[in-house]
């Protein structure tokens, strides 16, 4: 059987739950919540395991806070045996317009800290990650302000279908392989 690892970027606690930076747990949330599972607290992490088309999907939302994450993703990698390429980072990305979606192989941590944390402890850049835009709709010096800022009503009445779409790629990513999945959502 097929193990992935499906890591999505946050901060915990109330206060960050429904910010911008959140994306990640707010995709893993959102599947947990379509396919009636149950995160479990464990070692650096809330943690479920999805089970489709004869894979299986690890899903880590890491305890650690953003800037950390390298350390869970390291973990769990290592305890469960999960090949590298067979990781997916789910995070938020300010170049992308709101809810555009961008899958990449490699690259660089483009200024996002809990990237340039994974990318430290891996000691690579080549890892999969699914950039979710969130756009850059903020005043100059406000970037702070606006990815830890919660979404406009605009914003929070299109996610549904953006959530929808994104749990589409990972299933994807699992069973059609990185390259397909790519073609099919990239810029959708």
């Amino acid at each position: 059987m097929k193990k992935f690892l499906i890591v999505g970027l946050g901060n915990i606690g109330d206060k960050y739950a429904n910010t911008r930076h959140n994306i990640g747990f707010k995709v893993l949330d959102a599947l947990v919540e379509k396919e009636d599972l149950k995160f479990e607290t464990q070692k650096l992490g809330d943690l479920t395991t999805y089970k489709f088309k004869g894979r299986t999907f690890i899903l880590l939302k890491p305890s650690t806070y953003m800037n950390l994450s390298g350390k869970a993703v390291l973990y769990w990698l290592t305890k469960e045996k999960v090949p590298l390429e067979n990781l997916l980072v789910i995070t938020d990305d300010l170049n992308l317009p709101f809810g555009n979606i961008r899958l990449k192989t490699k690259g660089s941590d483009g200024g996002h800290n809990g990237l340039k944390d994974i990318q430290h402890k891996l000691q690579t850049t080549k890892y999969n990650r699914f950039r979710f835009g969130i756009s850059d709709e903020f005043s100059k010096g406000r970037q702070v302000d606006y990815v830890l800022g919660e979404w406009t009503d605009d914003e929070y009445e299109k996610l549904p279908e953006r959530l929808d779409k994104s749990i589409e790629l990972i299933k994807s990513f699992g069973t059609a392989g990185i390259n397909n999945t790519m073609n099919t959502f990239n810029g959708k």
